[in-house]
């Protein structure tokens, strides 16, 4: 019940987040009316002096989608001077949001949460990030790996059966190795005929090493080994929670991150845990962006494997270099040295947002 209860608060907090990110849609202002009909002061322009709303009030379908889509994305020319410098200089932009330079740029906030929303739902189509960095081999590729399998294994029971403890060790790596190599093919692919789709076979997989006892979960806590255990035979429907806890915790990832960017300040002042969870928003914004391009180029082409992988390797520490030079006015050293603790952080915060939701998806 408490699982399912934090569920439930996952969403209603990624969606009271977004709600609060998202400023008022005003949408275009028509002629004055004389009195604002929001606070009922005089006004003799397009927009009330108090309170802000436009004279004019639309009532049509058409202003409806309209404000949907300024309130929701913020559709206007402030995407156009965001997202350039957000991908060419993210210094800036952090710079001067926080400096108060804010009406002509997206609010950081709404811009990683919808981020985020749209990136969970390319990877549900494009198959995620690792179908953007590998190419699944070819069937004449399938067919070799499972014939050197089948030797393998061939080898590995002779060598058994002749009591050659060091052969056995040597085949029974390899046929491991290979094993593992074939895993993201069905067997239909590998030469069987019955034709289970890959995601469905690996699932077999791992229920049944569950099940004969090969695979344990070993956590030191054993009640939570049993709830895994359990959430673990159905493999399939405990990735698909993961997933769902992902998107609804995503917001997770920025109280994890700003105390260790603020680190990185300890000795220099002037900067504030406001200032740090601005940068940690736009970085993990443009992080999304960069994870949906190559998540969508990978299977629309099929040269970009190579390209997608050396595109995240390069270009998120370069990235994070060019932030931290022109958000907190570094000299070239400093900003290298700090870029390299931060890649140490980021992974670390990374992988305790990855252990909260595995927890948080299995056990609800």
């Amino acid at each position: 019940m408490l699982m399912v209860d934090l569920d439930a608060a996952g969403g209603a907090a990624a969606g009271g987040l977004l709600a609060g990110a998202i400023e008022r849609p005003t949408g275009q202002a028509g002629d004055a009316h004389g009195i604002c009909t929001d606070c009922g002061q005089p006004v003799e322009g397009k927009f009330c002096s108090n309170c802000g709303q436009p004279t004019h009030v639309h009532r049509s379908l058409l202003h409806l989608g309209e404000e949907i889509l300024h309130g929701v994305l913020h559709f206007d020319a402030r995407i156009w001077r965001t997202l350039p410098l957000l991908a060419f200089n993210p210094g800036r932009l952090t710079r001067e949001w926080v400096q108060g330079r804010r009406t002509r740029y997206v609010s950081p906030l709404a811009m990683f949460l919808f981020t985020v929303f749209l990136m969970f739902f390319v990877f549900s189509f494009s198959g995620g990030l690792e179908a953007g960095v590998q190419s699944p081999p070819g069937r004449s590729e399938q067919a070799a790996l499972a014939r050197q399998l089948e030797e393998a294994r061939a080898d590995l029971a002779a060598a058994r059966a002749e009591g050659d403890a060091i052969s056995a060790s040597v085949y029974e790596a390899l046929t491991v190795t290979l094993e593992r190599q074939l895993g993201d093919q069905s067997p239909a692919d590998a030469g069987d005929s019955d034709g289970v789709p890959a995601s469905k076979w690996q699932g077999s997989q791992v229920r049944d090493a569950l099940a004969s006892g090969e695979l344990k979960i070993n956590t030191g806590w054993k009640s939570f080994d049993k709830v895994l255990t359990k959430k673990l035979m159905n493999p399939e429907l405990a990735l698909y929670k993961i997933q769902q806890t992902a998107y609804k915790f995503s917001f997770l990832l920025i109280p994890i991150s700003i105390p260790f960017v603020a680190l990185l300040f300890l000795w220099r002042g002037g900067f504030t845990l406001y200032d740090h969870g601005v940068f940690v928003l736009y970085s993990l914004t443009a992080m999304s962006i960069l994870m949906m391009l190559v998540s969508i180029l990978g299977p629309l082409w099929s040269g970009f494997a190579v390209a997608g992988g050396l595109l995240i390797t390069f270009g998120v520490p370069a990235h994070m270099f060019a932030q931290l030079k022109g958000a907190y006015g570094l000299s070239w050293f400093s900003a290298a040295w700090r870029t390299v603790l931060l890649l140490f952080f980021a992974s670390v915060a990374l992988m305790l947002f990855i252990m909260a939701i595995v927890a948080l998806g299995l056990t609800g």
